[in-house]
């Protein structure tokens, strides 16, 4: 064995990196260990599709805390190692080039793996996803030789890519397979008013569009061919159609999960002694009425980061916390409040001709979420409203006269 820890925290994403910062913070004397997949540092990772791609922000600038902050505060590193396999009883993590590491407490915070295609020609040369500086990187050095991208998936992967791509004076199609943009995430008329921003951009955006393969040339990906023949040529596909949690150890360690690990109230996992948070994290989520979700966001991954270093320091606390997001395409910042997944009325509160207006998700007759487009005053409001879920009146949500913060 190569060193024990009194803290081994697998993954080095924004879970991984708070659960160490945090625990330093409220003066956990322990030993703690990091152990990355990836070469580098902890760094942010939704820059990725938007400055990074775009060249605006060199990697240093995504850090989430520069070397020195790990070393000052005895946080080992043990980066480019993927961990492969755990023994709850021996309380020991193996990676996959051997190593074995001991652990107190285990913290999973792996997050996950892009999701590929599956259909043949995926392996192609200029197939990527975006997901890792890495991946980012392969693509930019393709770039200069670009000049048609495929992006495939209409989430906020894909249209954040899709936005630089075509500033970038790229042609870019976007194919979603569903029948609007944003499907999983936002009720109609936000998926209507990106579809349009795209389109007024020079953004080829194809609805109902199912990938058959990737067709090649001399190892490289030449073009998309679609379920009804269509063949939309290309010399880049970016393939952004979510993540597959990384939990494959856990759940072969015993581990009750499937979608992901589950976790309780207080982030722990069903193996004694071991913790799960962030984007693999399966847990009953009280503002989708309990029931077991995962977030993938850098909110859920600091705040149940905060949970487990409270719990590791005396001071057990369960994860409550209203969700978050935010998308920047192109000048447009969308920020999310709550989840919209299951409400049965959305209120258009201004006009999305002006590019700055809010939609209120409500849920029998009771506020759930808000998606605010360059309209931070109704995002600050409207948490309150999502938290009390307070009912409220379709009118009154519409009239931009009447700011939201007086809605009672």
């Amino acid at each position: 064995m190569s060193n024990t820890y009194d803290v081994v925290i697998v993954g080095a994403g924004h879970a991984g990196a708070q659960a160490a910062a945090a625990l330093r913070q409220r003066r956990f004397a322990g030993t703690i260990a990091i152990i990355g997949e990836e070469p580098e540092l902890p760094y942010e990772r939704p820059p990725l599709s938007k400055d990074y791609l775009s060249g605006a922000k060199p990697f240093e600038r995504l850090l989430i805390r520069p070397a020195a902050f790990w070393h000052d505060r005895d946080v080992a590193m043990l980066t480019g190692r993927k961990v492969v396999r755990i023994d709850p009883d021996a309380h020991t993590v193996t990676a996959e080039d051997g190593t074995t590491t001991g652990y107190g407490t285990l913290i999973w915070a792996a997050g996950g793996h892009a999701r590929r295609l599956t259909c043949s020609g995926h392996h192609l040369a200029g197939v990527h996803s975006v997901r890792s500086r890495a991946d980012v990187d392969r693509m930019m050095t393709e770039l200069a030789t670009t000049t048609r991208v495929c992006v495939v998936g209409g989430g906020y992967i894909g249209l954040e890519a899709a936005a630089v791509l075509a500033k970038l004076g790229k042609q870019v199609t976007v194919l979603e397979a569903q029948d609007r943009v944003l499907a999983r995430v936002a009720g109609v008329a936000l998926s209507r008013f990106f579809e349009a921003e795209h389109r007024a951009h020079g953004v080829d955006i194809r609805l109902g569009s199912v990938v058959d393969c990737i067709t090649g040339h001399d190892g490289r990906a030449a073009g998309v061919r679609l379920a009804d023949g269509e063949v939309i040529a290309c010399e880049m596909v970016i393939v952004g159609i979510g993540i597959v949690p990384a939990v494959e150890p856990l759940l072969a360690a015993g581990a009750e999960g499937g979608n992901g690990v589950a976790i309780d109230a207080h982030c722990r996992t069903s193996i004694p002694d071991i913790y799960a948070i962030g984007d693999c994290a399966l847990h009953p989520n009280p503002f989708a009425d309990g029931l077991p979700i995962r977030l993938e966001s850098v909110q859920n991954a600091n705040d149940m980061a905060n949970v487990v270093a409270r719990a590791l320091t005396g001071e057990v606390q369960a994860y409550h916390a209203v969700p978050w997001f935010w998308s920047d395409q192109y000048d447009l910042k969308l920020q999310t409040i709550g989840l919209s997944a299951g409400h049965d009325t959305e209120v258009l509160r201004g006009d999305p001709a002006s590019r700055s207006f809010s939609i209120v998700y409500l849920k029998d007759g009771h506020v759930v979420a808000l998606d605010c487009v360059n309209m931070v005053k109704d995002y600050v409001a409207g948490k309150r409203l999502v938290v009390d879920r307070v009912a409220a009146n379709p009118a009154d949500l519409a009239d931009v006269g009447q700011a939201l913060k007086e809605i009672r």
